[in-house]
């Protein structure tokens, strides 16, 4: 697996709380669960890179 890119992310606090509550729920971490909503997101939009359509989802 290629290294990943970190990048700063402002985020508001109750987003961030929404989202805390969700990845919790879906056992993920934050991180995790932002990472597979933009991938969701990307596949229904057909937007997604090639290698990454056929990856797993967690």
């Amino acid at each position: 697996m290629a290294a990943k890119k970190n990048f700063p992310l402002r985020i508001d606090p109750a987003l961030y709380e929404a989202l805390e509550r969700w990845a919790g729920e879906e056992f993920r971490s934050v991180n995790g669960h932002i990472e597979y909503l933009l991938r969701e997101s990307l596949k229904r939009a057909g937007r997604l890179p090639g290698r990454m359509s056929r990856d797993s989802d967690d």
